[in-house]
């Protein structure tokens, strides 16, 4: 089974392009995931971990999500590698998103999120989940 759950913020807003092949979308972005436990005395450290969307997942990404925005992002785990001009191997390590969500209660103007308050509940690509966050809730992970 291949499946990563992943809550953090945005490091940089989604970066867009299109295959060269058949011209399909795909939003790239990275998103800053805190470790859960910290050694007394050390500070709390984050894993930056790049995300992948493709097609209209893609593209709700590129449109609704913006740096410093906490996000909910499901997935698969996805490695490749390639070799470059000067015959270097290159290896990638990445998630390739299946859901996204807005995980950030803060509207646009607070300190830091962007989420929108006109959709009433927070947009996703999964359309069978009624998943939403608000700002009372206490979140499992």
């Amino acid at each position: 089974m291949n499946k990563v759950i992943l809550m953090g913020r945005l490091t940089r807003d989604p970066e867009v392009r299109y295959t060269q092949t058949n011209n399909t979308l795909v939003a790239s972005f990275s998103l800053a995931v805190n470790r859960r436990f910290v050694r007394q005395g050390e500070e709390r450290q984050a894993d930056f971990i790049n995300i992948v969307a493709w097609s209209k997942l893609g593209e709700f990404c590129s449109k609704y999500f913006k740096k410093g925005q906490q996000v909910g992002v499901v997935g698969r785990l996805q490695t490749r590698t390639w070799d470059d001009e000067q015959g270097q191997k290159h290896y990638m390590t990445e998630v390739v998103a299946e859901e996204a969500y807005f995980a950030d209660s803060k509207r646009e103007g607070d300190s830091g999120g962007s989420f929108d308050a006109t959709f009433g509940t927070m947009p996703s690509t999964n359309t069978s989940s009624d998943f939403e966050i608000s700002s009372g809730d206490d979140l499992p992970f």
